[in-house]
C-alpha cells in the first residue's frame, strides 16, 4: 500500500502547464540530439582550425594524391556532418503543449544552430506520413515533425493531434456526398 501511493499520485499528478498550453509530450532523446550535434559542430570547428594551420605552417602544395585526398576528405567530412545531423535531427520534437481552448498545438525542435524553434499549428493542418518517410511522423502544415507515440503520458493525447479519435468514415460515402452537393448545384 504504501509503494502504490508514490504511483498513483505519478498517474494523478497534472501535466507541466506553461503559457504554451499542457505539456503532452516529452520527447526522451533530446539531449542526446543535442549532444550529438554539439560534438559534430566543435570536431568540426576543431578539425577545420588545425587542418588551416597545418596548412599555412608547412607552406606546401599537396603534390601527391593520397595527401590531397586527405586534405578534401577532412574537409568534407568536417562540413558535410554537422549537415547530416541536421537533417536527420531537425525533426524531432523536444516538447509538444496543447492548448485545449483552440485546438492548437505548439512543436518544440532544434534549429542548426542548436537553438529551440517552435512551431505552431492547429489539429486540422496534421498530414499522416506514408510509410516511406523516414525520421517524420506527421507533418504540421508543411514541417515534418518526429514523435514517439509511446512517449505521450497519456495515448488519447496522441489519438487527438494524429486524429484518430475522429469518426471513421469510407472514402465512398464522402465521394456520394460530393455528388450530391455538386448535383444539387
Amino acid at each position: 500500500p504504501v509503494c502504490w501511493e508514490g504511483c498513483v499520485r505519478c498517474l494523478h499528478a497534472q501535466l507541466e502547464k506553461s503559457e504554451d498550453g499542457r505539456l503532452i509530450y516529452t520527447g526522451h532523446l533530446a539531449r542526446a540530439v543535442f549532444g550529438v550535434k554539439c560534438f559534430s559542430y566543435s570536431t568540426s570547428v576543431i578539425s577545420l582550425a588545425s587542418l588551416s594551420y597545418i596548412f599555412a605552417q608547412s607552406n606546401t602544395v599537396f603534390g601527391s594524391l593520397p595527401l590531397q585526398i586527405l586534405f578534401y576528405g577532412i574537409i568534407g567530412g568536417a562540413t558535410i556532418i554537422p549537415v547530416l545531423s541536421y537533417l536527420i535531427t531537425s525533426a524531432y520534437v523536444i516538447r509538444l503543449y496543447h492548448e485545449a481552448t483552440t485546438d492548437t498545438y505548439k512543436a518544440i525542435t532544434y534549429n542548426f544552430v542548436l537553438s529551440e524553434t517552435s512551431t505552431e499549428f492547429h489539429r486540422n493542418d496534421v498530414k499522416i506520413v506514408n510509410s516511406t518517410d523516414a525520421f517524420t511522423t506527421f507533418y504540421a502544415k508543411t514541417k515534418s515533425l518526429f514523435v514517439n507515440p509511446a512517449l505521450f503520458p497519456n495515448p488519447e493525447d496522441y489519438n487527438h493531434l494524429m486524429g484518430y479519435d475522429k469518426p471513421f468514415t469510407f472514402g465512398m460515402e464522402e465521394a456520394s456526398e460530393k455528388e450530391q452537393l455538386r448535383d444539387e448545384k
